[in-house]
């Protein structure tokens, strides 16, 4: 129990502080996971993707790069954790790209 009122100021700001965290990081989380379950449904239909499809996935990877960047410039995950999420992600559409081609 904080004694001091200051400490008892800090004790709000930081409640207030993890709501705000935990909500940003959550969006971030969900965005990534309603990405891979597209790209997994496309990669088990190998036939139909399309480009349509692929616009599609760009679009959602595109929100999930701008969120991941927000999450990581206000401090919540570090900066390395942000490029290692967009890498994964970029891997993903890209080797939908190459099933895509072939």
């Amino acid at each position: 129990m904080p004694n001091s009122k200051s400490a008892k100021k800090s004790l709000k700001k930081s409640g207030r502080k993890k709501i705000i965290n935990t909500r940003s990081k959550v969006k971030m989380k969900k965005i990534i996971k309603n990405f891979n379950e597209l790209v997994y449904i496309l990669e088990k239909k190998t036939e139909n993707v399309t480009g349509d499809k692929i616009k599609k996935i760009e679009e959602i990877l595109k929100n999930a790069y701008k969120q991941i960047d927000k999450t990581a410039k206000k401090g919540i995950i570090k900066k390395n954790t942000a490029s290692r999420k967009k890498s994964k992600l970029a891997k993903k559409v890209n080797s939908l790209q190459q099933k895509k081609a072939k």
